[in-house]
């Protein structure tokens, strides 16, 4: 029998080697190889010192990129005056970020819950919906991204085979093939008790659902009596150029979710709900610790009042059509999704374009879709920034 072999004794230098390999963090991300040190606007600088254009913003957070003057002093001011109080106390701050929250949606929502994250609002929308109509069926869509958590991921396409972890779902999931009308009246009946669905798909790819495939689940919702959710997490707050993508494709949900840009890199995350939906409402039917917390409301007044200040819902729009425009360059056959939520389609592997422009200095996203580049860049993005792109993909193999 061959002996064992003994570990060998870990001097300090080895712990402390073995320390930053590892970094006491779960194993659970495949990061990208760079350190970030700083960020600056729309720009990234690691931890060598090299300076990277970042087309992905955190996964569509930083919409108003790095270091943004106001939203900077905003949460100093408000760490200063008070960084935290429950919703056990009334604080004008909250009060002012709802209210901008749904005058800056244009819809007709009559209240906001305010919460963590995308998935979280998720979660809440779920559950409120299942309470609402009594019902224990979900419909939502192929290839859909909703989140890690029991609910959210059991509405997320993909989910149950690859990570979902869960012995059972919390209720009935069907899920409708992407852009199949005929097939919505068969997931969509009397025992559902709602649809939720991303308007553009963005783990998918920047997958534009469309106004005349939205348009129909909103219909047959209403025809069977189930309420329509919006999760706008990743395509809401300006990115589609509009304030939501409900804005853009003139369809009206009954509760919407959104988290990602609406705070700028502050966790935060809405559920904005309808008046008939707020009018289900009773005290403790929803609850949170740190939603609402006085930094993330600074936060999102913050966001709201620089896309309004510098007009960013315009450079969205612009700046959208720019990348189309100029973008179909090297190894980039096509372009999907919406405003700044783009979806660049590759004759060879994304991941491998991906790299490549690495290698360039500019960072771009991946998605479920192995053949498209995602962007997700800051709403401040400029000309100049995307002919950088379209120059390095044009030098790209085909």
């Amino acid at each position: 029998m061959a002996k064992s072999k003994q570990a060998p004794a870990l001097t300090a230098t080895g712990i402390r080697a073995a320390a930053r390999q590892h970094d006491f963090l779960a194993p659970v991300f495949s990061p990208y190889p760079l350190e970030v040190a700083s960020a600056q606007g729309v720009w990234l600088t690691t931890s060598r010192g090299e300076r990277l254009l970042d087309l992905y913003g955190g996964h569509a957070v930083a919409g108003l990129g790095y270091a943004h003057p106001g939203w900077t002093a905003a949460l100093a001011r408000q760490a200063e005056t008070c960084q935290f109080q429950s919703n056990a106390v009334a604080m004008q701050v909250r009060a002012r970020a709802a209210r901008r929250l749904v005058r800056f949606s244009r819809l007709p929502f009559a209240s906001v819950f305010l919460v963590n994250s995308g998935a979280e609002a998720n979660e809440n929308a779920l559950k409120v919906a299942l309470r609402m109509t009594a019902r224990a069926h979900i419909a939502a869509i192929e290839g859909g991204f909703h989140g890690r958590t029991a609910a959210a991921g059991a509405v997320t396409w993909g989910a149950q085979a690859k990570w979902y972890g869960f012995p059972r779902t919390p209720f009935d999931v069907s899920f409708i093939p992407r852009r199949d009308h005929d097939a919505i009246a068969t997931h969509v009946t009397k025992d559902t008790a709602a649809v939720i669905v991303e308007p553009v798909q963005g783990v998918a790819g920047a997958v534009d659902l469309g106004a005349p495939f939205l348009g129909a689940l909103r219909t047959r919702c209403d025809e069977v009596g189930a309420l329509l959710i919006f999760d706008e997490v990743q395509c809401g707050v300006g990115r589609t150029g509009e304030p939501f993508a409900a804005n853009f494709y003139r369809v009206q949900p009954d509760m919407l979710t959104t988290a990602k840009a609406l705070g700028n890199g502050f966790p935060c995350a809405a559920l904005m709900m309808s008046p008939m939906v707020a009018a289900s409402l009773k005290p403790e039917s929803l609850g949170t610790t740190f939603g609402g917390g006085p930094m993330a409301c600074a936060a999102i007044e913050a966001v709201i009042a620089a896309i309004k200040e510098q007009r960013l819902l315009e450079r969205v729009r612009r700046m959208g059509a720019y990348i189309r425009k100029t973008c179909l360059v090297g190894p980039v056959t096509a372009h999907q999704g919406a405003g700044l939520l783009v979806g660049l389609r590759t004759t060879r592997p994304a991941k491998e374009i991906q790299a490549e422009l690495l290698e360039c200095n500019i960072l771009a996203g991946t998605a479920s879709d192995p053949h498209i580049l995602r962007l997700l860049p800051a709403f401040i993005l400029e000309e100049e920034h995307v002919d950088a792109l379209r120059d390095a993909l044009r030098d790209l193999p085909t």
